[in-house]
Order: structure tokens, then C-alpha cells, then sequence
């Protein structure tokens, strides 16, 4: 029975968080990050106050703290649970693989593991420890989506916001009460704080999605025109088992090579990405080893936020070595948007069929 729940609330997120940018949904994660903090400075305190004593309550909030006692793990899993679904959705469609790997499965676990924490959500470090993430996360993609400014002082502050949010939680969870320990609430916020700081070097090793962009469409192509506003993508028909291709995975010739992406962004963001460039040469014998990719060109594009299926753009390359090629999609600040790959050979004497598509 936990799985049907667990599968049917990702199933929910993926078909209605279709955009990171609607204000409904963002308020709606705002709430649960806002009830998460204020449920955990109940349990917190309930945990330090003795009130399992067998005398009737004698203040409000006693009364408060024992009538939502019982239900408290209960409540906190499903605000958990209802974060780290929505947080699956939202990085999987700003991430590449090949770069944020560790980040993507860190999230994963996040929601899976939550589904068996139950009898563990009365642990206040580990709530502090799990409220760090969520908050952390939150403000990855809502900063920019507030602003409409996407770069690293924008996600710095983020993550001294959530440091901030974290320390004043920790902070109303000890507020008035006796400790044994003047340094108990510094130990208990340690670990949270270290959580967000391992995440500030994940963002500058390029591991973090660079939410809220999203690259919807991307693929290289022999010839790009423009008709009003709709792209004309022309590519080498591949075999007939391979109907679901859309570009050129394998370009014979030496070129004009067209690549061609569509890059999601919220409404009020206007930003720059970069087509990078990059070729890695045939091996000269079956046993030579194999070269890493060199950079050969590096092309900024202003992009606007706001369509559906994202800003479309495309650039040009006139001449292509026989190899390996990709294309990156980053950011300015150098965070992996996407990866196009594809093969160059040299021109056969057979013409290609070409196909056409419109994006």
C-alpha cells in the first residue's frame, strides 16, 4: 500500500509542475517549506518540554502540543514526501546527467528514504538535517524565478537564506527552555549548515541543476531556415527502425552544421546561455588511446523566458573535422544545461534522404 501513494503523488507532480514558474505552485511549496519549519519547532520543543506528564495541560499551546502530538511524524513525512516529489520533477528537467549525477540521486534518495523515516521523524537534528535540503533546494529556483536573475550571487544568496532560516528555527526550538548544554543549539544546527555548504561546492563544481533553465528540444542539422515563427530543421533520414530521430547523430561532410536548441526559462528571466563547442579527433590507430574533447568555440546567446516550449535559437558551425562532437549547453557561469552529441565522417558518395521538421 505505501507504494501506490508514493508512486501516485511523482505521477501527480510530473504531469501538473509542467512549469517552474507558476506562482500557485511555487506558493504552494513556500507553504509546505513555511508548515515544515513551524511543525518541527513543536516537535522540537515537545521533545525538551515533559509534556507526557499525566496532569492536564495548563497553557494553550501544552494543549496544541498534545492534541497534534500523535500525528506530528505523520504530518512532517507528507510534507516531506510532497517536497521531494516536486524536487524530483524540477531538477530532472534542468538536468544533464553527465553532470549532475550526484545531486539528482542525492534528490532520489531524499524521496525515497522519507517513505520509510516515520518512527525517525521525531529526531530534531534529523529534521534540521532533512529541513536544510528542502530549504536549500527551494530557494535554488524560486530566487530566480523572483528576480529574474539567474547567476552565482543570485544562488549564494539563497544559500544564505536557508543558513538563516535554519539558525532562526533552531533558535525559536530552544527559545526560553533550560539546556544542559549552552551549546546544544550550535550542535544541532551543525550539521545543517554543513549540509548547505556541501552544496555550495557542489554548485561550483558544476553539480547542481541550473534550475529553473531547461533545455526542452536540442539536436544538430544540415540546413535550419525561418517561415513567421516556425524553424525549418533539416536532417539525414536514418534507418527505418530508427523512426524516432529528429537530427543528425552521424553528419557526413565538413559542413555549415546547424545545432539548434529550445532552453526553457521563467517568464521574467532573461539570461545568457552558450552553445560550447567541442571536438575530439578520430584515433590515428585502433591502439592509440583516446583524446579528451578540445573547446572550439564558445558562442553566447541572450535568451528570453516565457514560452511554453522554450526560446529557440540555433548557431552555425561552417567547417567539421571527421570525430567525435557535442555540443554543451551552460550557462554564463559555466552550469551544464544539456549535451547534444553526434559523429562527423567523411563525405560517402551516397546523397542522404533528408527530412524536415518544424519546432
Amino acid at each position: 500500500m505505501p507504494i501506490i501513494p508514493f508512486l501516485g503523488g511523482v505521477t501527480y507532480d510530473s504531469l501538473t509542475l509542467t512549469r517552474i514558474d507558476h506562482i500557485r505552485d511555487n506558493l504552494i511549496l513556500l507553504l509546505y517549506v513555511s508548515l515544515l519549519g513551524a511543525l518541527i519547532v513543536l516537535t522540537g520543543r515537545a521533545q525538551i518540554t515533559p509534556f507526557r506528564i499525566i496532569s492536564p495541560p495548563t497553557t494553550v499551546f501544552e494543549k496544541i502540543i498534545r492534541a497534534l502530538q500523535p500525528y506530528l511524524p505523520l504530518v512532517l513525512q507528507f510534507l516531506f514526501g510532497g517536497l521531494f516529489s516536486a524536487y524530483a520533477v524540477v531538477y530532472f528537467q534542468s538536468a544533464s546527467l553527465d553532470a549532475t549525477a550526484v545531486f539528482l540521486i542525492i534528490v532520489l534518495l531524499m524521496l525515497i528514504i522519507n517513505e520509510f523515516l516515520r518512527k525517525r521523524l521525531s529526531s530534531l537534528n534529523l529534521l534540521i538535517t532533512l529541513y536544510a535540503f528542502v530549504t536549500f533546494s527551494f530557494f535554488t529556483f524560486f530566487l530566480p524565478v523572483l528576480t529574474g536573475w539567474m547567476n552565482m550571487w543570485i544562488f549564494l544568496t539563497g544559500a544564505i537564506l536557508s543558513a538563516i532560516v535554519i539558525i532562526r528555527v533552531v533558535q525559536l526550538t530552544y527559545k526560553n527552555l533550560p539546556l544542559p548544554n549552552p551549546r546544544t543549539p550550535i550542535i544541532t544546527a551543525l550539521p545543517a549548515l554543513t549540509i548547505i555548504g556541501l552544496f555550495v561546492g557542489f554548485y561550483f563544481l558544476n553539480w547542481i541543476p541550473p534550475v529553473p533553465l531547461s533545455l526542452k528540444f536540442g539536436g544538430v542539422y544540415h540546413e535550419i531556415t525561418k517561415t513567421n515563427d516556425t524553424y525549418h530543421l533539416t536532417f539525414a533520414e536514418e534507418a527505418w527502425y530508427q523512426w524516432w530521430k529528429r537530427s543528425d547523430d552521424t553528419f557526413q561532410g565538413t559542413g555549415p552544421l546547424y545545432c539548434f536548441t529550445a532552453v526553457f526559462a521563467p517568464l521574467s528571466l532573461e539570461t545568457t546561455i552558450v552553445h560550447h563547442w567541442q571536438h575530439r579527433p578520430l584515433p590515428e590507430t585502433p591502439d592509440s588511446p583516446i583524446r579528451p574533447f578540445s573547446t572550439t568555440d564558445r558562442i553566447p546567446i541572450t535568451i528570453s523566458g516565457g514560452r511554453e516550449h522554450g526560446y529557440r535559437s540555433y548557431t552555425v558551425k561552417q567547417r567539421v573535422s571527421p570525430g567525435d562532437w557535442r555540443v554543451d549547453v551552460e550557462t554564463k557561469d559555466g552550469q551544464l544545461i544539456g549535451r547534444l552529441t553526434f559523429a562527423v565522417t567523411h563525405q560517402s558518395n551516397d546523397t542522404p534522404n533528408l527530412s524536415i521538421i518544424t519546432y
